[in-house]
Formats: C-alpha cells, sequence, structure tokens
C-alpha cells in the first residue's frame, strides 16, 4: 500500500507543475519554455517571438509543454 501511495503522490505533483507551466506558458511564455527545455534553441526562439508579437510566444511556450518536449 505505501508504494502506492508514493506513486499516486508523483503523479499527482507531475499534474500539478504541468498546471503551473501552462499558467506561466499564458503569462510569462520564456518562462515557461525556460522551465520546460532550459537556455535551448527553443527558449530564445520564444524569447524573440515573445518580445516582437505576444500571442506566437504564448503558443510556442503552450506548444512546448503540452508537447513535453525535452532539452
Amino acid at each position: 500500500m505505501l508504494g502506492f501511495g508514493s506513486e499516486a503522490s508523483g503523479l499527482n505533483e507531475e499534474v500539478d507543475m504541468k498546471l503551473v507551466k501552462i499558467i506561466l506558458s499564458i503569462v510569462l511564455p520564456p518562462v515557461a519554455a525556460f522551465m520546460q527545455v532550459g537556455l535551448t534553441k527553443h527558449f530564445w526562439i520564444n524569447l524573440i517571438l515573445t518580445l516582437c508579437f505576444a500571442v506566437p510566444g504564448i503558443i510556442h511556450a503552450l506548444w512546448l509543454v503540452m508537447t513535453d518536449k525535452k532539452a
């Protein structure tokens, strides 16, 4: 029983972190991109998109989070 509880807890933390990243994708897209992929080309693309045009930056950050891209 103890193993099941820790697995459920880990799943809840993963879901909670994804929810935080989704919210950050809307409010601060480069922060969400950084949390998802680190300082990679996707972060820099997102930063440029956000600085030039806010909506494409938000869409790109949401895409990174929802497709679960890794560095």
